[in-house]
């Protein structure tokens, strides 16, 4: 199995503005991919990308070494267990299975083969309904989607308000965002919807909305 790598120096900060990339095959001929991270077998080793299902896509049934975090962007995202629309967040631990597909078609923000560890919890988020947190910086608030003690990362949404903005702060552990609704800047650029930004351990930055934004955020995930 060939070995491949695409933003794979976790020491620099990457970004992708996945609205000017072009779709590519995945092994299902429905099935179609922007890859954002790589580092090794092609099918095989720790990746992030964002995925589109056609109508009637199905995939054969298969496991999860090392989990699987999904949040699904557009339409519905099916397996077995149950039927996930926009918004849904999962986290499938190690050793889960299953044979997913898509009767409309859907979008998927996917990270493979990145959560170690039989005893994480599996985490079902609805965060079309769930309930935001309000934070001490004004006009920010969050939506937490998962943190596990005895893990490093966290993983939440992040809402600023039109005009809204975070003082410099530091990634200690690195950090991971995914623009889903609005804008946003920092130093290093300007992000629209799509755009996926890593930080690496001990980056620095101040981020601004002048539209207002919806991110999702990891951290903590870098730090070895």
């Amino acid at each position: 199995m060939a070995s491949e790598r695409l933003n794979a120096d976790f020491t620099r900060l990457v970004i992708v503005h996945t609205a000017h990339m072009e779709w590519q095959p995945s092994p299902s001929p429905s099935v179609w991919r922007k890859r954002l991270d790589l580092a090794g077998a092609s099918e095989a080793s720790p990746v992030t990308s964002v995925v589109r299902y056609g109508a009637n896509s199905v995939f054969p049934p298969h496991p999860h070494p090392d989990g699987e975090e999904i949040l699904v962007l557009e339409g519905v995202f099916s397996d077995g267990h149950g039927d996930y629309p926009a918004g849904t967040y999962l986290l499938n631990p190690e050793g889960f299975s299953h044979a997913p597909f898509s009767k409309d078609g859907c979008v998927l923000f996917v990270k493979l083969r990145q959560y170690p560890g039989r005893d994480r919890k599996q985490i079902i988020v609805d965060t079309a309904n769930a309930e935001w947190q309000p934070r001490p910086t004004p006009g920010i608030t969050v939506l937490p989607l998962y943190q596990e003690e005895g893990y490093p990362e966290a993983m939440r949404l992040v809402r600023f308000a039109p005009g809204a903005n975070v003082p410099e702060h530091e990634h200690r552990g690195g950090g991971e965002l995914l623009v889903l609704d609005g804008g946003i800047e920092d130093e290093h650029g300007r992000y629209e919807v799509g755009s996926w930004v890593r930080y690496p351990v001990g980056s620095r930055h101040a981020v601004y909305s002048e539209k207002g934004c919806t991110l999702y955020l990891k951290t903590g995930h870098l730090a070895k």
